[in-house]
């Protein structure tokens, strides 16, 4: 087995290996990258993105990630292609085929077919002198000196490349299509990611009780409404629904420290008079971060001047807004 100093070595040494090749990759880059990125962006179709092994793996992460940005784009596996799967090809379309070589037997069969139909033919090819780059309409070239595999074999530092290479067309057509953050979250309603950009902190207070009292409440009041709703606070709210300040667990136990006699205390006596709040149509990663930035766990909800609820932090929590 090998130690540790050499395990890391070898790490070292791939991970250096694949950056010398996107480096490489972005030496390359020749007039046809400006021009595939144009004839994408003229394309009144989609994207066909294929290959076969490793680069059809590949394939299909830049067709995720074309789609994720504004590309619209479906993956064909070069093998299937020639046993049916060219039906899928719509004369609008553009091809993008990655290969290595350039030259398997799968991708000469195919690539007679699609130009054939007349279709755009875009080559990600490590050979430039290859078949599919002396058939294609536009070449980008991905070639590597070596693999990082110790026996030149195993597709790693190419396939990095080729990932590279698509992931510089998404950003440059996202780019072009002036794509932004509204247009992301509609293609990213679920995860993390896209409540990021489309939850509301109006969203989160709606969900929970709207613990409420009125400032001349006692303190027995107070206790029952805030164990009542199980969030750790209620807001102190005039007979207009404005808010006046919030009295959170803290401010009770502060309160039983500092008196003896709370027979006589009323909610505007032991409320925060200067509590933080956010307006409903606020994103709820901002309602986190002003959360975290205050050091504290509970928020305050407003529809413009009127009280709306309150948002605790592990409703951000829960959501999977860290």
């Amino acid at each position: 087995m090998k130690s540790k100093k050499s395990i890391i070595q070898s790490a070292i040494s791939t991970l250096e290996l694949e950056a010398a090749a996107i480096l490489n990759v972005a030496k390359n880059l020749s007039d046809d990258f400006e021009k595939v990125v144009s004839t994408i962006l003229q394309c009144k179709g989609r994207v066909i993105v294929t290959g076969i092994g490793k680069s059809a793996i590949i394939a299909q992460k830049i067709v995720a990630t074309f789609n994720s940005t504004g590309t619209p784009a479906i993956f064909m596996h070069a093998a299937d292609a020639i046993h049916g799967d060219l039906g899928m090809i719509q004369i609008d379309d553009v091809i993008i085929c990655l290969s290595k070589s350039g030259n398997t037997p799968e991708i000469k069969v195919l690539i007679p077919l699609l130009k054939g139909a007349k279709n755009k033919l875009i080559a990600m090819v490590g050979e430039t002198k290859s078949f599919l780059a002396q058939h294609a309409d536009f070449i980008l070239n991905t070639s590597v000196e070596k693999e990082a595999c110790p026996h030149n074999l195993a597709p790693t530092t190419s396939t990095t490349a080729q990932l590279a290479m698509g992931d510089a067309l998404a950003i440059c057509l996202l780019e072009s299509r002036a794509f932004n953050e509204s247009d992301f979250a509609k293609y990213h309603p679920g995860g993390s990611l896209g409540k990021k950009l489309y939850l509301k902190a109006g969203d989160l207070a709606s969900s929970n009780e709207k613990p409420s009292i009125s400032p001349l409440a006692s303190v027995k009041e107070v206790l029952i409404e805030i164990s009542k709703n199980r969030l750790g606070a209620v807001a102190v709210i005039d007979e207009k629904n404005e808010v006046l300040g919030i009295i959170t667990d803290g401010d009770i136990r502060r309160m039983l420290e500092n008196n003896t006699d709370i027979e006589n205390l009323s909610a505007q006596q032991i409320m925060g008079k200067t509590p933080k709040s956010i307006q409903r149509e606020a994103l709820a990663v901002d309602a986190l971060a002003m959360i975290k930035r205050n050091n504290i766990t509970q928020l305050l909800v407003l529809d413009k001047n009127t009280y709306f609820g309150i948002i605790h932090l592990h409703d951000l929590l829960n959501e999977g807004i860290v």
